[in-house]
């Protein structure tokens, strides 16, 4: 049985992970205890944990408490995070200091916490579910896009130093998703509308997910269609950010 811990767990895609893993030993974080109860309650094998993954002196307390109690986590997904979509100059300090410490502060220290042990034990996977904002900055994008380009350039450089000892980090960068995320990042749903044709289903994600585990995967580009943008940003940038401004700024 393999011991899979998730942050974010109340989130819609990992309520679809949590369905695909009935045999696993699983580890839920969220901020509501209330919430992952009503979710995961009848959940054979979850443990529910009520954490703020922004606060390092809590999540040290409680990762000194899980390696006492299971001999290893096998599985680190990162799957916490959060969006506002809004101009560069309408964002507030409070909004990047809090979207840093979600998107960006939380996963890289559970990730360098976790990937210590799985680095001792030559045996791993961390799984950082980041975004499609993190390969392709888009208008209205600047703190966000900001928050994921970081988490990708942290899980890129930890993969290479985990790499002689076993150990896996994938990094899945998916396009929008139908989750409650939008109710945030996008209240008046106009965004939403104009990306339907973009639209991922977040079980179809899950799938592909769950089917990664333990498999050394560098990256989860979704789905094909901006897969095939982020290359063509790549090999000609100015042409891309013309288009980005004008015909797919649907923000």
């Amino acid at each position: 049985m393999r011991t899979i811990l998730i942050t974010g767990a109340s989130g819609g895609l990992a309520q679809e992970m949590v369905k695909l893993l009935p045999n696993d030993q699983l580890i839920l974080l969220g901020r509501n205890k209330e919430k992952l109860v009503q979710l995961y309650g009848n959940h054979p094998y979850a443990e529910l944990i009520e954490i703020d993954i922004t606060d390092d002196s809590a999540l040290e307390t409680l990762l000194a408490d899980l390696h006492l109690r299971y001999d290893e986590i096998d599985v680190l997904v990162n799957n916490a995070g959060y969006g506002i979509f809004e101009e560069f100059d309408q964002i507030s300090d409070q909004d990047i200091h809090q979207m840093f410490e979600v998107n960006t502060f939380a996963l890289m220290n559970l990730s360098r916490r976790l990937a210590a042990r799985m680095k001792e034990s030559r045996k791993g996977h961390i799984i950082n579910i980041v975004s499609m904002a993190g390969l392709i900055a888009t208008g209205k994008s600047s703190l966000y896009s900001a928050t994921k380009f970081a988490a990708i350039g942290f899980s890129n450089a930890l993969r290479l130093e985990l790499m002689p000892y076993g150990v896996y980090v994938t990094t899945v960068n998916p396009g929008p998703i139908r989750t409650r995320f939008f109710d945030q990042a996008d209240p008046d749903g106009s965004y939403l509308k104009s990306v339907e044709r973009f639209l991922l289903k977040p079980d179809a994600v899950a799938k592909k997910i769950v089917k990664i585990i333990g498999k050394n995967k560098r990256e989860l580009n979704l789905p094909m269609l901006l897969n095939l943008a982020h290359k063509f940003y790549t090999l000609f940038p100015k042409l891309a950010d013309k288009l980005a401004g004008e015909t797919f700024n649907y923000k």
